[in-house]
């Protein structure tokens, strides 16, 4: 009771911070313009007594027709439209979509840049053509010229053998252009395209980010469904994230604020699209008419090592855990795979190695469970006899000592059998967070699966069937095989017992779980069923192992029998259950004398 008691204080207490956050935001939002049209309006009003602003080099540029040029390394591929300088179309050179065709973060015209300026009238670069001011293989200049001799400069660079577009938003010579405003408003809009086999996996392990300097990791919004979210304070970065790809924009010198949106489409989309994202940011201008906007713009892959480079907190997209299971994947589970493969080019044959390997450093922990579970099995006979001699409800407690001192005697642990179990959970969760998002398994064969980071089929229904979905993976369904002969052979040297709840922890062992796994890992990595699948394999071996050479029957019954007759000391579980012993004894009579 008093833990409910403080728990409840506790998230009344959480209720009334967000409750009191909530309305703070509402505030700011009313007290903010939020977008260009409300801006424009303040705008107005500053510049009242102004005449609104013309030009005729801007009426000229706004005729225009704009072309696509390139620019280009040896990783990626970038288009950019004149008209409006933005980027157009970006295409990884050493990627491609599941089917083989060319992979693009965002195709041609699927990515909208617009830059809002307040000259008295609201004037949006997306509206001009911009002249080519410089053209490079890897460096493109665009620039906007203005009547009275300035003008606005947008420039992309790639460095040679990165992801890296280093984007610069330049106002040259700009005098009162704009005008009695302190920060601009810059936006985009991006609809990223389906990559991957799987619809419902992509979907869910794709979603927006934004971070804070200092903070210790980004926030996250979206991870396959709507939402939006205003930002009222400085961030540094900002991510559309795919399963396996992002487009990350970063302002070295912060966005002062702004608001983000994400939006899946369907299955179905007809332009076979996964979400469309916006970001309308809005960018500190420091030094009026001459001011210089720094932004960094990554088009890549979600790969920790090339994420992590850029010291940027970049990595911490990548869904690896919580803190205990994150460092056991990023300092244990990530070093090994990459190991492995300077040796290895086949993934299959790398994550068997790495479930051996695995397998091999929880074998301590393992050994005392299964050298408890065969310990028992030895002792079947003895808990019958005890079963037998205490048939009755009443003598549950008679029976629980005589078993906690048969345990004894035979030097069973009864912790043994589960809590060595238990640690072994952070790795199985590791391994779970660690398959499907891991870009190095993306389109990798091995046997009849054709890409390990997407579910394995051998029957397409053509027919969605509800929990299934329109498959059969063989590496799902071999895993709850396995996982169903597992489980019967670690409850077969479980001790039978009449009790429903014992009963009933059997049913969901040997038949719920592997159900269930079933359905939950057939739209899921088939490298992860394919590693469930060896693990317990391995994990049968070892039962027979240690069953057959390391826990000898005769051994555990002979030091029973040895130690027949002799005192065993009592500990305070088995003092605690004497003194309820005789607390219940003392009761029965009390009730047989008021019958």
């Amino acid at each position: 009771m008093g833990l409910v008691l403080v728990g409840f204080s506790v998230f009344q207490s959480k209720q009334a911070e967000k409750q009191r956050s909530q309305l703070q935001q509402q505030e700011f939002v009313q007290e903010v313009p939020s977008s260009p049209s409300q801006a424009e309006s303040v705008q107005e009003e500053v510049n009242s007594n102004e005449h609104i602003y013309k030009d005729a080099f801007l009426d000229e540029r706004k005729s225009a027709e704009g072309q696509i040029l390139k620019i280009s390394n040896e990783l990626i591929e970038l288009e950019v439209n004149t008209k409006g300088a933005q980027l157009w179309s970006a295409r990884l050179k050493n990627y491609t979509y599941y089917g083989g065709d060319d992979l693009y973060v965002f195709k041609a015209g699927a990515n909208h840049y617009d830059v809002s300026v307040y000259a008295g009238e609201l004037l949006k670069t997306s509206d001009f053509e911009f002249e080519v001011a410089e053209l490079k293989d890897s460096l493109i200049v665009l620039r906007l010229p203005f009547e009275q001799g300035g003008y606005i400069e947008q420039s992309y660079a790639l460095s040679g053998g990165s992801y890296l577009v280093n984007s610069e938003l330049a106002f040259v010579n700009m005098n009162n252009i704009p005008r009695q405003v302190s920060s601009i408003d810059v936006d985009f809009n991006t609809v990223i395209p389906r990559m991957e086999k799987g619809y419902k996996n992509e979907s869910q392990y794709s979603k927006l980010n934004y971070y804070f300097s200092d903070d210790k990791k980004p926030v996250e919004m979206g991870k396959g469904r709507k939402d939006s979210k205003r930002i009222g304070s400085s961030l540094e970065w900002f991510s559309f994230q795919q399963q396996f790809f992002s487009m990350i924009v970063r302002a070295p010198k912060q966005f002062s604020d702004g608001s983000l949106n994400v939006n899946f489409m369907g299955e179905d989309d007809p332009g076979h699209n996964l979400m469309a994202c916006e970001a309308k940011m809005r960018v500190a201008l420091d030094n009026g008419g001459n001011s210089r906007i720094p932004m960094e713009i990554y088009l890549g892959p979600n790969h920790y090592s090339t994420l992590k480079s850029f010291d940027h907190k970049y990595e911490k997209i990548i869904p690896l855990g919580g803190w205990l299971v994150g460092w056991f994947t990023k300092y244990f589970i990530i070093p090994m795979f990459n190991f492995l493969n300077k040796f290895i080019a086949n993934y299959g044959i790398i994550i068997l190695i790495m479930t051996l390997i695995i397998k091999i450093v929880v074998l301590p922990l393992t050994y005392k469970s299964y050298a408890s579970s065969a310990k028992m099995s030895a002792l079947k006979p003895y808990i019958e006899e005890i079963n037998k001699k205490y048939p009755k409800q009443d003598d549950a407690l008679k029976k629980q000592q005589a078993t906690m001192d048969l345990y004894k005697r035979a030097g069973v642990n009864t912790l043994g059998g589960c809590l060595p179990t238990l640690l072994t959970f952070p790795i199985l969760w590791a391994m779970f967070r660690f398959f499907p998002a891991s870009i190095e398994l993306r389109q990798q064969r091995f046997l009849w699966a054709e890409d390990l980071s997407a579910y394995d089929s051998i029957v397409d229904f053509g027919f969605r069937i509800p929990l299934l979905g329109d498959h059969l993976s063989l590496f799902a369904l071999l895993m709850a095989v396995v996982m169903f002969a597992y489980s019967k052979l670690t409850m077969s040297q479980q001790p039978n017992s009449d009790d429903p709840s014992a009963k009933s922890m059997q049913f969901m062992s040997v038949w719920m779980m592997p159900i269930m796994m079933f359905f939950i890992c057939n739209n899921l990595s088939s490298g992860l069923s394919y590693y469930y699948l060896i693990s317990q394999l391995i994990s049968m071996v070892e039962i027979f192992i240690i069953r057959k050479w390391c826990v000898k029957p005769e051994a555990v019954i002979a030091k029973v029998e040895a130690s027949k007759g002799k005192p065993l000391p009592k500990s305070k579980w088995q003092k605690t259950l004497e003194e309820a012993q005789k607390m219940q004894e003392q009761q029965l009579k009390q009730q047989q004398r008021r019958r």
